[in-house]
């Protein structure tokens, strides 16, 4: 019965995963699946423009080839020729924006903004700014983009841990404690917010403790929803985080 039971739940997992909905219904005329890809096409969008402007394209080049692929990848239905064996939406985004900058890159550079195409709202202007303030790297483009690509999905998470406390009257809360989440505190080292709270020091702990976990939850969210299995998860957030830690 657990095995069944078991079952059961990666089929709703896969079934109701923005990245699997896309994949299933690749072939098909799907309202769900195309806002789905939408959805993880705004999310993601920045890494892409980067490795784009990495790869030694000029900032209005970089702008209309990033756009122009993806009213390709939304108009053409290219995701059907994704391979679920694959897996992550992630390699399936850089591999398919390789081929479009190879196979169509004089037609997208002729494709101006707004040119009677479908276009997604991009904020082209803070995404340059962005990527001016960068420091100099020598990583390579496809390096630069999977860490872009966890900088996005771990910014995703916070954001929507913070609205959820906002949601329940708890942004002060949660601004004083999110710095808080990613660091070794000392001994006594909550008693500053503590006092600003109206807390002890270990009701604090505990709140941060509580602020660490449900971060983890939405961060592990955030990857499902660009993986295919649920198996996947671990492996792709280790990866993620060695990233981060370079």
């Amino acid at each position: 019965m657990a095995s069944n039971d078991g079952e059961a739940g990666r089929q709703q997992w896969f079934a109701t995963t923005h990245w699997t909905v896309v994949l299933v219904a690749g072939h098909e005329s799907s309202a769900g699946a195309q806002a789905a890809l939408e959805a993880l096409c705004r999310t993601y969008w920045y890494p892409l423009y980067v490795y784009v402007r990495r790869r030694g394209y000029a900032r209005e080049d970089a702008q209309d080839l990033t756009q122009a692929f993806f009213t390709h990848l939304l108009e053409t239905k290219a995701v059907g020729l994704a391979r679920p064996e694959k897996g992550k939406f992630r390699s399936f985004l850089l591999t398919s924006l390789n081929r479009f900058l190879i196979n169509e890159r004089e037609r997208a550079t002729a494709i101006k903004r707004g040119g009677g195409q479908t276009l997604l709202p991009l904020d082209w202007e803070t995404a340059e700014g962005r990527y001016q303030i960068e420091p100099a790297s020598d990583l390579k483009p496809e390096h630069t983009f999977d860490r872009h690509w966890a900088l996005t999905l771990m910014e995703r998470a916070m954001a929507r841990l913070r609205q959820e406390h906002v949601e329940a009257g708890k942004d002060r809360l949660f601004d004083r404690l999110k710095g808080f989440l990613q660091q070794r505190i000392q001994e006594g080292g909550y008693e500053g917010v503590a006092n600003e709270l109206g807390m002890t020091p270990g009701a604090a702990a505990v709140a941060v403790h509580r602020l660490r976990r449900r971060y983890r939850e939405l961060v592990r969210e955030e990857i499902a929803h660009t993986v295919t299995r649920p198996e996947e998860i671990e492996d792709e957030l280790r990866y993620l985080l060695s990233l981060l830690r370079e």
